[in-house]
């Protein structure tokens, strides 16, 4: 059996301050520390000791301290990689959120979802975050480990499972897997039949 356990960060500062997060690089808030500790007890609890475990982070602060929680209780140091980082929105990052809400083109609702252009210079389509997030995946579960720990962004996550059930990359312009801030969705492949299960969203 493989489990890979997906944290989305908790409470970060874009969060409070209502400014577009994305490639924008949040702090952890005193709340969102304290669920960091949470999220890192629960998984201790969750995960043999002994265990060899790996930890994965998006390299953004609010998602690496996340990970740099959970990776000292388990005495391992978090692997970073900016694949794993929320969404690009250009311009938009660290601006009021009514700022993009006013310039934001919605996607069409058919056609190529995929390149669509969403009006903020700089922002990335969906094409691009979902082809570096599928890069991140391949790149992780060519490490053979029963355990490992994704510290992440909400947006992110969604590719993150469409990957681990082998969505093809054309086929995920309508995918959303929402899950809350600090919680952990688990992601399991059974040793026999090979099947994969998604948990979503479980908050500590």
């Amino acid at each position: 059996m493989r489990t890979l356990y997906v944290v989305t960060h908790p409470e970060a500062t874009h969060h409070v301050d209502r400014v577009v997060g994305g490639w924008h690089d949040s702090l952890l808030t005193p709340a969102g520390t304290r669920a960091a500790a949470a999220i890192a007890a629960s998984l201790r609890a969750r995960i043999p000791e002994g265990t060899d475990v790996e930890v994965f982070s998006s390299d953004l602060q609010r998602a690496s301290q996340t990970a740099a929680t959970v990776g000292e209780l388990f005495g391992v140091t978090p692997i970073l990689d900016e694949r794993l980082r929320e969404k690009s929105y250009g311009e938009a990052g660290g601006r009021p959120q009514e700022w993009l809400d006013q310039r934001f083109v919605p996607p069409p609702s058919a056609g190529d979802r995929m390149h669509h252009d969403e009006g903020v210079p700089g922002a990335e389509t969906k094409a691009a975050f979902a082809r570096r997030v599928y890069a991140a995946m391949d790149a992780i579960l060519e490490r053979p480990r029963e355990h490992q720990v994704i510290a992440t962004h909400g947006g992110t996550l969604t590719f993150i499972i469409a990957s681990w059930i082998r969505m093809p990359l054309d086929a995920a312009g309508y995918v959303n897997f929402r899950a809350a801030s600090g919680s952990i969705t688990v992601l399991r492949e059974d040793a026999f039949f090979h099947n994969r299960e998604v948990l979503i969203g479980e908050v500590p």
